[in-house]
C-alpha cells in the first residue's frame, strides 16, 4: 500500500454542480486529491462517477463551481489545455493504433509532448531520446517483452496497460482512470492494478472500479458517490465500517 502524503491538493473541486434538465448528476461536489495518493471512486450505477471525471477533464462544463489543478482555476479551460497542464484521462487505444507496436505508439506520444511529432519526414527511430523514454515507460508497466508486437496482438489487459503508458508519456500530474479493468479477465486485472499502484508517487491517481476486492486492497483512500453527491470519503477501513456504505451497496445486509 502506498504511503499517503499530506501535501496540498494537486486537484480539487469546489461546489461543483451539473444537471441535465431536472436530472441532477453532480451536486455540491467538493474533493481534494493530494499528490501521490491512490484514490478509488465508487458508487452504484448512475451515481455520477463518470460524470465527475468528465467535469474534471473538461468533457462537460459544470453549471456552477470550480475545478482547480495545483491551485489554478481550470474550470473554463478546454480538455487539451488541461492535458498540457498535467490532468490526464486514459483513452481506449485498441481501435486507434492496432497496427503500431507499443514502442512506436508511446514514442510518438513522447514526440507529441516535446513538439517534434510534426517533423513527419523523419522516421520515429531517429528520435533516440524519445525511444529510450518510451521503452522505460513500457518496462515500468511490464510491457517491455511485447514492445515490438502490434497492439492488436496484445492481450486485453496489456492493451489497457498501454493506455496508461500513453498517458504517462504526457508526464501527468493527475491520472484519471474510468474502469481501467473493464473487460479485462480477472487473472489479468490484479496485475493491471499492481502496475497502477506502483506508478511514481509524483502522480495522483483517481480510478473508478466496481471490483470491491481490488478497491479495498489497492486504494489508499476511497470516495463514495450516490445520486450525484459525495456520500463519504475515507480510508478503506473507514469505508468498510461505514453503515451508510453498506446500506447503499447491500441494503445493510452484509459488510462491504
Amino acid at each position: 500500500m502506498n504511503q499517503i502524503k499530506t501535501s496540498a491538493p494537486v486537484l480539487s473541486t469546489r461546489g461543483l454542480d451539473k444537471s441535465f434538465g431536472s436530472l441532477v448528476v453532480a451536486k455540491d461536489i467538493e474533493i481534494e486529491l493530494p499528490q501521490g495518493v491512490r484514490y478509488a471512486l465508487i458508487g452504484p450505477n448512475g451515481a455520477g462517477k463518470t460524470t465527475l471525471i468528465n467535469l474534471m477533464t473538461g468533457m462537460l462544463r459544470p453549471d456552477s463551481g470550480q475545478i482547480l489543478l495545483g491551485g489554478e482555476d481550470i474550470t473554463a479551460l478546454d480538455p487539451e489545455a488541461r492535458v498540457r497542464r498535467g490532468l490526464i484521462r486514459t483513452f481506449q487505444i485498441n481501435s486507434l493504433f492496432p497496427h503500431l507496436t507499443p514502442l512506436e505508439a508511446v514514442t510518438l506520444a513522447v514526440c507529441e509532448r516535446e513538439g517534434i511529432s510534426r517533423t513527419w519526414w523523419k522516421p520515429v527511430w531517429t528520435y533516440h531520446d524519445a525511444l529510450d523514454e518510451a521503452y522505460d515507460i513500457l518496462k515500468s508497466l511490464m510491457l517491455a517483452a511485447v514492445c515490438h508486437r502490434q497492439t492488436r496482438e496484445l492481450a486485453y489487459g496489456q492493451q489497457r496497460l498501454l493506455e496508461i503508458a500513453l498517458a504517462l508519456a504526457t508526464k501527468p500530474k493527475v491520472l484519471l482512470l474510468d474502469e481501467p479493468a473493464a473487460g479485462v479477465p480477472r487473472e489479468e486485472s490484479a496485475e493491471l492494478f499492481t502496475a497502477i499502484t506502483s506508478l511514481s508517487q509524483d502522480i495522483t491517481v483517481l480510478f473508478i472500479e466496481h471490483d470491491m476486492n481490488l478497491v479495498f486492497r489497492l486504494a489508499s483512500r476511497i470516495i463514495v458517490m450516490v445520486g450525484g453527491r459525495i456520500l463519504v470519503e475515507g480510508t478503506p477501513a473507514e469505508i468498510s465500517a461505514d453503515p451508510r456504505v453498506r446500506e447503499v451497496y447491500l441494503g445493510g445486509a452484509a459488510h462491504v
